[in-house]
């Protein structure tokens, strides 16, 4: 079974073009988390038919994945698809992403804004491009991987990801994607990468300068704790097992 989580927040505007864009069959089960938005997000996901869960208040991003994963195990997810609901990420390239697992070649793919070269065209601004690509050298080089983009908000995960690895320990804020990636890097899991266009307007989410100096930051810690663990220096529970 194949479902798709969409961590929601104030995406009314968008959720209906990123809807209409799943490819048919491509999915058993769409579940929309909504995290106390401010509009009519819920709403809209209700009248799509669409599985829908709304935190009573604000929790958080990583919170709204923490909750997107526990209804995807709990619905029978053997793949579960992780897709902002902010139309930046062309649902088309779902199909692609879980035949890669489903072949069982590969445990988790990332689609990639940088691997085609097309992120500043899609109108990626240019500091946002030149974080991305300085946070990811940085941590390619602690970390001893070669990932094209940590930072991507379009994600699938085999089941057996997500039940070995602890993401219900991670951060409820914007870290948790990095925090996420580096455990499946830690236990050896086997990532591959595909190349997503993607698109910058108004409406899609993004996070202000200063929520953006802190998740930096937070990518930072991330991969030093990594290093630290994998030498042998530390112990965190941040590696450790989901169900040990």
């Amino acid at each position: 079974m194949v479902v798709v989580v969409l961590p929601a927040y104030n995406a009314a505007k968008t959720l209906l073009p990123t809807f209409r864009e799943i490819p048919p069959g491509s999915a058993d089960r769409v579940i929309l988390v909504d995290d106390a938005s401010d509009d009519d997000t819920a709403r809209l996901a209700r009248e799509l038919g669409l599985q829908t869960h709304v935190h009573p208040s604000n929790r958080g991003y990583g919170a709204n994945q923490k909750t997107c994963y526990g209804l995807a195990l709990e619905t029978g997810a053997d793949i579960v698809v992780m897709l902002h609901p902010d139309y930046q990420y062309t649902p088309k390239l779902i199909p692609a992403m879980t035949e890669l697992i489903r072949s069982g070649l590969y445990d988790v793919v990332l689609a990639s804004r940088i691997l085609g070269g097309q992120a500043l065209r899609g109108g990626m601004p240019l500091y946002k491009y030149i974080s991305n690509r300085t946070l990811t050298l940085f941590q390619n080089i602690v970390m001893g991987q070669k990932i094209s983009e940590y930072h991507t908000g379009y994600r699938a995960f085999s089941r057996r990801v997500l039940e070995s690895i602890n993401w219900r320990g991670n951060s409820d804020d914007f870290v948790f994607d990095n925090q996420m990636l580096a455990q499946v890097l830690y236990h050896g899991f086997r990532v591959a990468e595909i190349t997503c266009p993607t698109k910058y307007f108004p409406e899609a989410s993004s996070i202000n300068f200063g929520r953006s100096v802190k998740y930096g930051m937070g990518c930072l810690k991330t991969a030093l704790v990594y290093l630290f663990c994998k030498t042998g220096i530390i112990d965190s529970s941040l590696f450790g097992k989901e169900n040990g």
